[in-house]
């Protein structure tokens, strides 16, 4: 496999080169998914505190009901749309970690 000692080394020094950029985007994905995740949690409850303000203020039972069911609607479609946007911020981060790892796979098959 190694023609030489400094091969050896070669190959060593690619496979640390390779981790530590996986390790780099590894931390910079999961700190923009714990912002989006922040941001999305603000968002929740200051739509769930001006629900519950428009409740009280309800005149009537078929006014309450219709806010309750606006803010239900509303909160699941917010729910859903967040949980893709995840989704697609997790498949992105598998596909970017791996590329330093392939590319140090395919280079040492490579020779």
């Amino acid at each position: 496999m190694f023609k030489s000692f400094e091969d050896m080394q070669k190959f060593g020094k690619d496979q640390i080169e390779a981790a530590t950029a996986a390790s780099t985007t590894l931390t910079k994905s999961v700190q923009q998914i714990a912002t989006e995740s922040t941001e999305f949690s603000k968002k929740s409850l200051e739509t769930a505190a001006a629900a519950f303000e428009k409740l009280i203020g309800a005149k009537s039972l078929d006014s309450a009901i219709q806010v309750q069911t606006d803010y239900a609607k509303s909160s699941y479609e917010a729910f859903v749309a967040q949980n893709k946007k995840l989704g697609e911020m997790y498949a992105g981060l598998a596909k970017e970690v791996f590329k330093p790892v392939e590319a140090a796979v395919a280079k040492a098959q490579a020779k």
